[in-house]
């Protein structure tokens, strides 16, 4: 035995905390509970300091179980002599003997203490317990791990369980009704009839003793014979569970207790009752699913989150969290490839570009209309969704690839490069809602990124933004999209669902004065997307304080024709808006500057995007970065000598027989774009035809080749004996007919401006040079290799 004893007394510390397991109680950011979470071993316990207990319980505790804990060492040999006594040699009855330390022995080491060598093993247990720790210590985990009935253990579980409180703010006559549970917790549940009556009578006498040492809580007799009200568990919340589980994925197996976290609890029900009546509203469509996301991207912390548009709805398999799953973007992920284009230069808000049927390799990409709107504005282009100029920005691309953008945005689960080639920019490739929000976040954050939180606590962890676009690009992102129009029609009226819970938001200081749909207050900078097969359906906006994300579709991936951006995800977009955004009169173009962003206003020629010149017709202000847009005067606008007689181009101006008119010189690219689109242009008239060869070339531009391209190597690539034809292709003045090529100074072969010439290719470095038919000429240098 005296081996034993010092085996006990000489082992290591015993672990009295991380030995099992625990609940977490996840709370919104005011408190309210949102859900307490079972422990892996299916019970109740959540881990609560000493000092965060309300000493009333603490006291009340120490004088039922074990009134003299604080003198003894752990075992109170007189009172296990009484009981040994009583239980053994008199056998009048079983009486126990425990103090408090041999309970957490007990409890410690699951010991079957009804049993003689049990009661010896939680002896030498509660010695080397009180070894290695102090009482304080060992009362903070018999607190934590005492049973409270049902499957509840420590006071941190049942004081939240039952009356919705935290262990300290217990008053005393909560606090005597769960002191004297863990005596007969299966018979002493406070949440049922006969439970509570079997522990009021051992209340009513711990009540006793207790007014023997604090005789001044007299008055408090009055409340005993009151109904108290309990709750059992099964009556706990279960609130934004979409959320708590993202949460939960995050926690650790050590990480328990309270976590508060940014969960806006008002919002949150606000946002679960729209998308309820907007899915009542549209059922008709077979829109059965919606997923929201609510984000601050001042604080970069999630207000609101709805993964489905019902939890427990098996038939729309509603666990699947919506805001967390990777699906198509369709064209949400295109304004950051503007904003790549405007940091290299290559494009500012009034860049004119080209949707027209283009090739890129063997990918041919068409507009969600499968109609062309010829040469369009840069703004425009995007408002509109165009899908050609977004390919053709993106694959102008060098500085920064739109992949490397992605991933050091942290966009996970993204195949190689190549397996999407330019498609990416339409939503080739997967994102998360969460994802996507946090990225439209960068937008509003000037382009400094910085992943969301949900726990208030990890605001002390904000370390330094990573910057993935420059300031002045971000912010013209944005107020390009701000003019993005509202959903035409916005059919849907909150409250008008056939259930009739309406929602009246007003009341609740969310909505500000006058934001009816007509009358918005807050620009929204925000754009749609549709993925292939409308799978998805996709709006994202910045409002205010706030990233909204919605989507609307089937978690299976089956379409439907009303999967579209617009007219499915955006009107509840501005739904949630109207009610959740509560800054009235934000704008992005004056809330979002900020003094030293280099952004100039400065007047374009309206229809060529270019600064205009003497002849431009109508300008208009547009903003621009200074050093970086690429900024020229216009050259389309010019005044030309006409002939009265013959209304040919003069050779040169005299007044005695010419007037200067002025034309639209487009170059040969966009003339035939405009012809496709069917857009009729004033072009200049033909030469007279006594006008020589020189007097034509000293007006007009040069040539500009496009093809071959400078910074590529071709491959020649050789099948069945066929020859490899690289395309010799250049941009010239509308007046030109014919354009003769050259290779190494020898002359190839002849082509129209709007067809390409085809040049059987040689391996090696070539020069090639096009000479148009007024003598204007351009030369340029590129390289062919053989393959093996």
């Amino acid at each position: 035995m005296a081996g034993l004893l010092m085996a006990y007394w000489g082992g290591p510390k015993p672990e009295l905390k991380t030995f099992t397991v625990y609940s977490t109680a996840y709370t919104d950011k005011d408190g309210q509970l949102l859900r307490l979470s079972l422990a892996q071993d299916q019970r109740y316990r959540l881990y609560t300091p000493l000092q965060d207990i309300s000493d009333k319980f603490i006291r009340a505790t120490v004088m039922y179980e074990d009134q003299h804990y604080f003198q003894h060492g752990g075992v109170d040999v007189i009172a296990l002599v009484r009981a040994f006594w009583a239980t053994y040699i008199s056998q009048q009855r079983r009486i126990g003997a425990s103090t408090i330390t041999m309970q957490v022995a007990r409890l410690r080491w699951q010991i079957a203490s009804n049993t003689v060598m049990g009661k010896v093993e939680q002896i030498f247990r509660a010695i080397q317990l009180t070894r290695h720790y102090t009482k304080q210590e060992v009362l903070e985990s018999y607190l934590n791990l005492a049973p409270y009935g049902r499957n509840i253990e420590g006071i941190g579980a049942a004081s939240l369980i039952y009356f919705n409180k935290k262990p300290h703010q217990l008053n005393l006559l909560e606090a005597l009704t769960l002191a004297v549970v863990p005596q007969n917790p299966n018979r002493r549940t406070p949440d049922s009839a006969q439970g509570f009556a079997t522990l009021s009578t051992a209340r009513g006498n711990l009540f006793s003793r207790w007014l023997l040492s604090y005789p001044a809580d007299a008055g408090q007799g009055k409340y005993f014979n009151l109904p108290l009200r309990v709750r059992g568990p099964e009556k706990l919340p279960f609130l934004a569970p979409h959320f708590v589980d993202y949460m939960a994925q995050q926690q650790s197996r050590w990480d328990s207790g309270y976590v508060t976290t940014t969960l806006d609890g008002l919002k949150q029900k606000h946002l679960e009752a729209i998308v309820t009546d907007y899915i009542a509203t549209k059922s008709n469509l077979g829109i059965s699913n919606a997923a929201v996301l609510l984000l601050n991207y001042k604080t970069m912390q999630i207000e609101s989150m709805l993964g489905s548009a019902d939890f427990l709805d098996h038939e729309i398999s509603g666990q699947v969290n919506g805001v967390l799953a990777k699906r198509s973007p369709g064209s949400a992920l295109k304004p950051f490839v503007y904003g790549l284009a405007m940091d290299e230069g290559l494009i500012h808000p009034m860049t004119l570009l080209r949707d027209s049927p283009a090739r890129f390799g063997g990918f041919t990409p068409e507009n969600y209309d499968k109609k062309f709107s010829g040469p369009i504005l840069a703004r425009d282009a995007l408002i509109e969704s165009r899908n050609v100029p977004a390919v053709q920005l993106q694959s102008q691309l060098r500085k920064q690839r739109f992949y490397g953008f992605l991933k050091r945005a942290g966009v996970t689960g993204l195949k190689q490069e190549s397996h999407y080639g330019l498609a990416l920019a339409l939503g080739g490739g997967e994102v998360s809602m969460l994802e996507l929000a946090q990225l439209y976040a960068m937008l509003a954050n000037q382009g400094g990124f910085e992943k969301a939180s949900g726990r208030v606590d990890d605001s002390e962890k904000k370390g330094t933004l990573s910057r993935l676009l420059s300031p002045e690009a971000s912010y013209l992102v944005l107020n390009i999209l701000k003019d993005n129009p509202a959903p035409d029609q916005i059919d849907f009226q909150r409250g008008s669902a056939s259930h009739g819970q309406g929602l009246v938001l007003e009341d609740k200081g969310l909505v500000g004065e006058g934001r009816g749909r007509a009358g918005r207050s807050n620009d929204v900078a925000w754009k749609t997307g549709t993925s292939w097969a409308f799978r998805d359906a996709w709006a994202v906006g910045v409002s205010g304080d706030y990233v909204v994300a919605v989507w609307v579709g089937n978690f299976d991936g089956s379409g439907n024709d009303a999967f579209v951006g617009r007219t499915a995800a955006g009107p509840l977009l501005f739904a949630i808006v109207d009610a959740l955004v509560p800054k009235a009169g934000w704008s992005a173009e004056l809330d979002l500057w900020t003094p030293g962003l280099n952004v100039k206003q400065v007047a374009m020629c309206r229809h060529t995007g270019d600064l205009p010149g003497k002849h431009c017709p109508s300008t208009e202000l547009s903003p621009f970065i200074p050093g970086v847009s690429p900024i020229k005067v216009s050259d389309v606008y010019r005044a030309v000598p006409v002939l009265n007689d013959t209304g040919e181009r003069a050779c040169e101006f005299d007044a005695a027989i010419s007037t200067m008119k002025v034309y639209e010189f487009w170059r040969s690219d966009f003339q035939r774009i405009f012809r496709q689109a069917g857009i009729s242009l004033k072009t200049p008239p033909a030469y007279s035809k006594d006008c020589s060869l020189d007097q034509k070339s000293r007006s007009g531009l040069l040539p500009v080749i496009r093809s071959p391209q400078t910074r590529l190597a071709y491959a020649l690539q050789r099948g069945n004996g066929e020859t490899v034809k690289v395309p010799l292709a250049a941009v010239v003045d509308p007046d030109v007919k014919k354009l003769f090529w050259f290779i190494n100074d020898r002359f190839v072969g002849s082509s129209e401006p709007s067809h390409p010439f085809f040049w059987p290719a040689e391996s090696g470095n070539h020069s090639v040079r096009v000479v148009d038919d007024s003598g204007r000429s351009a030369s340029a240098y590129f390289k062919a290799f053989n393959i093996n």
